[in-house]
């Protein structure tokens, strides 16, 4: 059965295009959750209106049906709460530029 862990290590290959930055160090996964061959992941963006959201989507579900074992992959997008570079992994925020004490 597949593993958190292993879809994890996938979706640090998914890029949002605009941004140089996996979506993992980025802190656009909400939750994922795997039952049987089927995964469920829920991914948040910079915002509501991000025009890459449909790109970003296939590539998530391309690169997790590539696992072995699995058969079914949802991607769902949610905003109940706004991202912010707060959620942004150490790396990605040097990266970004931003000076840690900023957030």
């Amino acid at each position: 059965m597949v593993t958190e862990e292993e879809v994890m290590d996938v979706l640090r290959e998914c890029y949002d295009p605009e941004i140089p930055i996996n979506i993992v160090d980025l802190g656009f996964v909400r939750d994922i959750e795997i039952e049987g061959d089927s995964v469920h992941i829920k991914l948040t963006l910079t915002s509501p209106g991000c025009p890459m959201y449909r790109t970003i989507g296939d590539d998530v579900r391309q690169k997790v049906l590539g696992i072995e074992g699995v058969r079914d992959v949802e991607v769902e997008f949610v905003f109940d709460t706004q991202w912010t570079p707060d959620e942004m992994s150490d790396k990605a925020k040097k990266k970004m530029g931003f000076d840690e004490k900023e957030g």
